[in-house]
């Protein structure tokens, strides 16, 4: 299967055979997270983020280290010539020149696949506006598989910012690859938007949505949790309505499955309780490790 020069722009361009070789891959590059590896040597990676990042823009990078490769990029467009009014277009036509592939994090959506209509090297999507982010639903997806050993046949919760929240989109596609029930939980003002639910269904996706965790939480094998984004919000006073609407702690988890699972991309800010992650069900900081090994994967299949 050959990946060789392909842009990552959504999950929704990759098939589940093309999706299960990927996490073939990632598995084989855990054997070079420790030793390394020369598979990229002299290969060099942009990494372009207009947004902050942490595990996104850190994990793309060990990645390309750990396989042998460099890194150039920045963190704060603020430092780059886009604060003195260069395009986006004419920013990658530059430094296309000086990278094998490019990593793209925008608040506009639609910029990422503009990037990639002008590019001669692939763009990866690392989060666009608050439609999709590919890599992460696929490290979603891998940590699941590994976590459980399946993803067909499980009921899976998707939990808190379903409105503006990217990685939830990208997850939900992701899964209409697999046999499974999807379970939206969100208050009203931040239900799932209406054009994906018509997609899932057309898919044949078992849906619910539900406002309340403790109707459904007994019947879930995974529940995805995601903060509520402040950012994302253009009325302060909405966001004030839906603050601290999920808080999952010791307590919640009372009544869920001995083998229930817990996901977060994290960052949280307070809607998992610290007292969770001693628990048999937090996976969430494991989950950040499977993205390491999924971006090795993706960098070592589009680049080598």
């Amino acid at each position: 299967m050959d990946f060789s020069g392909r842009h990552i722009m959504s999950i929704q361009d990759f098939s589940r055979d093309e999706l299960e070789h990927i996490f073939k891959v990632a598995s084989e590059m855990e054997n070079y997270v420790k030793t390394g590896s020369d598979i990229l040597k002299n290969r060099i990676l942009a990494t372009l983020f207009f947004e902050p990042s942490t595990r996104t823009r850190l994990s793309f990078t060990s990645a390309m280290y750990r396989l042998g490769g460099n890194v150039l990029g920045f963190d704060d467009p603020k430092m780059s010539s886009f604060k003195k009014g260069e395009t986006l277009v004419d920013s990658i036509r530059v430094i296309e020149s000086y990278a094998d592939a490019i990593v793209i994090r925008h608040t506009i959506e639609g910029s990422v696949t503009l990037a990639a209509e002008y590019s001669n090297v692939p763009i990866i999507n690392a989060g666009s506006g608050t439609l999709g982010h590919p890599t992460q639903a696929m490290l979603d997806l891998f940590s699941i598989l590994r976590e459980k050993n399946t993803i067909d046949g499980l009921t899976i919760g998707i939990l808190g910012d379903l409105k503006f929240g990217r990685t939830v989109k990208s997850l939900a596609y992701g899964l209409a690859n697999y046999d499974v029930k999807l379970v939206f939980i969100a208050p009203e003002l931040l239900r799932m938007r209406q054009d994906v639910l018509e997609d899932l269904s057309e898919a044949g996706k078992s849906i619910r949505e539900v406002s309340e965790l403790d109707e459904i939480i007994s019947d879930l094998d995974v529940l995805y949790v995601t903060r509520i984004q402040e950012e994302r919000f253009p009325d302060p006073s909405e966001y004030e309505k839906v603050k601290g609407f999920y808080v999952i702690d010791r307590r919640t988890l009372k009544s869920t499955k001995e083998d229930l699972i817990i996901l977060h991309p994290l960052p949280r800010v307070g809607e998992i309780a610290k007292d969770v992650d001693s628990t048999k069900h937090a996976r969430y900081f494991k989950q950040s490790y499977y993205g390491l090994v999924v971006r090795m994967a993706l960098l070592s299949l589009i680049m080598s």
